[in-house]
């Protein structure tokens, strides 16, 4: 399991690690509290500040840890063991320092110079347009899947400039406006809103090409050196939502074994039953399974970067392989687990059903598509042995 890797990792990503198992407990009570509100509870962002978890990943140069990617998704696997929708949002605000670092050291200094603790939100997907004009563009776009962006101040956006190029582009939070439209079945409590855009200036040293971003050649990239500012978008990336999934599946397991070991059915004893244990046996090394694989594929691509290699073609493409399915694993489990656990299961105040639902919710995220990432790589594969 990640301790097991121990004798690799700093006594910082340790200390990291033992700050979000405290935590857990905590965000599984306000489980309840994020999908009434249909966003992170305040206390939760306030004690994700104070833990510096937040700061994993920014930079030293504005009061962050550097550390790598797979201690970054050791965090969110066991912050989503409380609450899969707060881990997302940690996720997400924990993630972003790293895109924002892509950007030029003037941007970063837009964002952080007067205060280091400002939080980005980011839109990927490809759906905005923007117009050329003196000293940048104006930017347009009807932007989704904002997660967090209610504790945002800026938001990074992704689309096209005229001509067709691809970028990203920083624009503080003033410039948009939201839409109170996240009334979902799974990931509830993530805030995940949408938000226009109409004509915002965005100067020159705000943008940066799609390409660089994703290749990890952006201006950034050659600021700091630590690997991690070095990692190619697109690949075990994705790690961050598969410790979603996982760590969701963990703690739907302790969930079942909490409701199932004292409760009776038809005057048995369900935790008696061979049917049920076998499926707590299946389930617990499906998620195992799940840790392994995507956490292997994470360790071994920060072990590349460490070198000072580049990351192959291949290893990315097994990288995102190894990802998703570790979110078949994690759905794999829950199902098992939701339809062993019996119609009591179905009730809202038990956590099962939201874990069930978040497990399932995180692994339909499109980083996470499983037939894309193995077509992908069986692509490849035909291809080299041609």
């Amino acid at each position: 399991m990640l301790e097991t890797q121990a004798n690799r990792m700093s006594a910082r990503a340790q200390d990291f690690w033992a700050r979000a198992d405290e935590l857990a407990p905590v965000l599984n009570s306000r489980a309840p509290l994020a999908e009434t509100l249909r966003r992170c509870p305040d206390e939760t962002i306030a004690d994700l500040e104070a833990s510096e978890l937040l700061r994993a990943c920014q930079p030293f140069a504005y009061g962050g840890y550097e550390m790598g990617y797979d201690v970054l998704c050791g965090i969110i696997q066991r912050l989503a063991r409380g609450c899969a929708s707060q881990a997302w949002v940690y996720m997400v605000l924990a993630d972003n320092p790293l895109k924002l670092a892509n950007f030029s050291q003037q941007a970063q200094n837009d964002v952080w110079g007067e205060n280091a603790r400002t939080r980005l939100g980011v839109a990927v997907a490809a759906v905005g347009h923007a117009v050329r004009v003196e000293g940048g563009v104006l930017w347009h776009g009807e932007h989704g899947f904002c997660s967090g962006i209610d504790h945002a101040d800026w938001i990074m956006c992704g689309g096209a400039i005229e001509g067709g190029e691809g970028c990203m582009v920083l624009i503080p939070k003033s410039d948009v406006v939201l839409a109170d439209d996240w009334r979902t079945i799974g990931l509830a409590g993530t805030g995940s809103r949408s938000f226009s855009v109409q004509g915002a200036f965005v100067p020159d040293h705000r943008i940066i090409s799609k390409a660089d971003y994703d290749g990890g050649t952006a201006p950034g990239s050659n600021l700091y050196q630590s690997p991690i500012y070095k990692m190619p978008r697109g690949g075990v990336s994705a790690g961050s939502y598969a410790a979603v999934a996982v760590g969701a599946a963990q703690g739907m397991l302790e969930s079942f074994y909490l409701f199932t070991a004292p409760r009776k059915s038809r005057g048995k004893t369900v935790a008696d039953n061979t049917a049920a244990q076998m499926v707590a046996g299946h389930a617990s090394v499906e998620i195992e399974a799940a840790e392994r694989i995507y956490m292997g594929s994470l360790r071994e691509t920060m072990e590349v970067l460490e070198r000072g290699e580049p990351v192959s073609q291949e290893l990315q493409l097994a990288g995102k392989r190894n990802c998703c399915y570790a979110a078949q694993l994690a759905m794999q489990a829950a199902h098992r687990m939701f339809n062993c656990a019996g119609g009591r299961a179905l009730f809202l105040d038990n956590p099962m059903q939201r874990q069930f639902r978040d497990v399932f919710a995180a692994s339909a995220h499109h980083s996470l598509s499983w037939d894309s990432a193995a077509a992908e790589y069986g692509r490849y594969q035909y291809k080299m042995h041609a």
